[in-house]
């Protein structure tokens, strides 16, 4: 990694949270090109800028080039030496073996110069030859296009209408690149890169000194015309199989997820999500940069990543009533990384690092804003105990979820805490509270199941003790008394109730 991230230790029982505020600490001469070109570096390019860059990858691969000629000439002179030898030894031997004996030296000399031709640089026959293959008609260029497609296509024939010949000299020099990337599938994707930079500058030069096209109308074009190429090429450049870009993109997500519990405080972030505005612009910078995966032009994503910085800038700002510094602005950036978990983000990193204008990323404030951005990431994935200030232990137990960090007293908060960190607190309180209150019922519920049961036997034994006491006699059943007149069958005879008589006299 190009860049050096220090982060200071810091003391927050002395010192205020604008003094700890200083912690990540990187100097703006560090992102630069370390060849001194002045140039933006980039971690992918092994912190150089992208020209000098280009320029080292062709003297390694021209070094290589040179050391394999060099053999391949080695090679084909033992051989030649092993065969004069053989023939002085084996004059004696027959017509037959010796015409055989000449045919398989042929064969091995043209297999040696086939492998020095290999290894040559290529000349303007291979060249010639490439600009015919490039011209076959191509399957997948020839195949239905998508919506998007489809209209990028209109627009950008629509767009070189306005530069007349050059428009399609333009368009010719296009289609011819993406039939030649169409035959070029087998290649590897830092290859594939290559071939893509080098379009870019050769269409750039030419708008420039042989179609005379002005600085302004230079850069719309490069727009247009790296639109319309990636546009069709994303799908088989974008994160491709012979690369380990979803490994990494799984190894980043799975590591920010393992840094939830880092805090605003922890990386002294100067930003204070209870104000509104500056809540909205936090959510807004998350947006931004996880938007940045559904674009598929590299200017775009690079557009998710200007506008995600520029809310965060907006945000310090409103927070601390003054222009933010590049020591406010990289913390922020890890943060709103941390708490947005962006997808596919070293995919996207990659993607727009081979296949961007390169001018985009050496200069400008794209440029800027993705070397932090780069920077961010490389800081993720390094962060340890001593960055954040926390002893190993600690840091330890917080990664593998064993505890989160202690929560602090409402009262004990800095007036700069934003709302979220306070909202967290509060919520690990509440959670602390109910656990208490879990603990306490369920002692209680014990209890009272160890004096249902006390209870029931004391009861069982009080009826047994009263039963052995008082034993239970069961007498046999006595005969019932009869009826008086049971014996009298003639009771219907009987005369009826005498009524009382009424005596006039």
């Amino acid at each position: 990694m190009f860049l050096a991230l220090t982060f200071f230790p810091l003391n927050r029982k002395k010192m205020s949270l604008k003094s700890e505020r200083r912690g990540i600490h990187v100097d703006q001469s560090e992102l630069l090109c370390k060849k001194g070109c002045g140039y933006y570096g980039n971690p992918a390019w092994q912190g150089f800028c992208s020209k000098c860059w280009r320029e080292e990858y062709h003297k390694a691969r021209q070094k290589q080039i040179q050391e394999d000629w060099e053999l391949a000439e080695r090679l084909q002179r033992e051989e030649e030496e092993a065969y004069a030898s053989s023939q002085s030894t084996q004059g004696a031997q027959s017509l037959t073996f010796s015409k055989f004996e000449e045919k398989k030296t042929n064969e091995k000399t043209r297999k040696v110069t086939t492998v020095k031709k290999f290894f040559t640089a290529s000349s303007r026959a291979g060249a010639k030859k490439e600009i015919q293959e490039a011209k076959a008609p191509s399957p997948s260029i020839n195949r239905q296009a998508s919506i998007e497609t489809d209209r990028v296509s209109k627009e950008f024939i629509e767009f070189l209408k306005t530069y007349h010949k050059p428009g399609q000299d333009i368009y010719k020099q296009c289609k011819l690149f993406l039939d030649t990337m169409n035959h070029k599938r087998d290649l590897s994707i830092e290859e594939q890169s290559e071939c893509a930079q080098d379009f870019y500058q050769n269409i750039a030069e030419k708008l420039q000194t042989r179609w005379k096209v002005s600085p302004e109308k230079v850069e719309k074009a490069m727009d247009q015309i790296e639109k319309y190429i990636m546009t069709r090429q994303y799908k088989y450049v974008f994160c491709p199989e012979t690369t380990d870009d979803e490994k990494k993109d799984l190894a980043v997500q799975k590591r920010i997820r393992a840094l939830h519990w880092v805090t605003p405080q922890m990386l002294c972030v100067p930003v204070n999500e209870e104000i509104p505005e500056v809540s909205d612009m936090v959510v807004k910078a998350i947006t931004d940069i996880i938007e940045m995966d559904s674009k598929r032009v590299p200017r775009d994503k690079l557009a998710c990543i200007t506008k995600c910085s520029k809310h965060i800038f907006n945000a310090i700002k409103i927070t601390k009533n003054e222009p933010a510094s590049a020591d406010d602005f990289l913390p922020t950036l890890i943060y709103i990384v941390l708490k947005g978990n962006p997808p596919r983000l070293q995919s996207n990193i990659q993607y727009i690092t081979r296949f961007c204008n390169p001018s985009r990323l050496m200069t400008g404030e794209d440029g800027y804003y993705f070397t932090n951005l780069c920077c961010a990431v490389a800081f993720i994935e390094k962060l340890d105990a001593q960055s954040l200030n926390l002893s190993q232990e600690d840091f330890d137990r917080f990664m593998t979820g064993q505890t989160s960090p202690k929560k602090q007293e409402s009262d004990s908060f800095s007036p700069d805490v934003c709302l979220g960190v306070k909202q967290m607190y509060k919520n690990l309180d509440l959670l602390s509270q109910l656990n208490e209150r879990q603990e306490r019922i369920v002692s209680e519920a014990k209890k009272l199941e160890k004096d249902l049961i006390d209870w029931t036997e004391g009861i069982t034994k009080e009826v047994q003790d009263i039963v052995e006491k008082y034993p239970l006699e069961i007498k046999p059943k006595s005969q019932a008394l009869a009826a008086i007149d049971s014996e009298n069958v003639e009771n219907d005879k009987l005369p009826p109730p005498l009524q009382p008589q009424v005596y006039a006299g």
